[in-house]
């Protein structure tokens, strides 16, 4: 059985940069808002990606699957809600929704795979052991 890690929920709001001439949230930027809160979760649990990438090693999305379920509007506050499922030691999938924090609606639904990548050796390689370390000790 695969292992799961739950991320702290990243809060965003909703400026009027982020929108279409509707006032409704563009559909490219739910991807930046998960991957902001991606990236705070890695934050979160002490890994540096400009380390990494100092070192040629990066993390890079393989996958994608969004789904669309109700418009963000200008002026929400939204939350981006994560949890890392753990599939091996060089592939995770980040299971990530947002919410309209007044209402708890579902705005969207996203699954990522994430694999991590040897930029010298032209290859996926094992996630830093610090990331695998949650996973093997929860």
């Amino acid at each position: 059985m695969s292992k799961v890690h739950k991320c702290k929920d990243l809060n965003i709001f909703v400026y009027v940069e982020d929108t279409d001439f509707q006032g409704i949230v563009y559909h490219a930027n739910y991807l930046k808002y998960f991957e902001r809160a991606r990236s705070s979760c890695l934050k979160d649990l002490e890994i540096s990606q400009t380390e990494q990438i100092e070192e040629g090693k990066v993390f890079i999305v393989k996958t994608i699957n969004i789904e669309f379920v109700k418009p963000a509007k200008i002026e929400d506050n939204l939350v981006v809600c994560s949890k890392i499922e753990y599939f091996s030691n060089a592939r995770l999938f980040f299971h990530q929704q947002i919410k309209r924090n007044e209402s708890d609606d579902i705005i969207c639904r996203g699954e990522v795979e994430v694999c991590f990548y040897d930029q010298n050796k032209d290859k996926p390689i094992a996630f830093p052991e610090n990331l695998l370390k949650v996973f093997k000790n929860e």
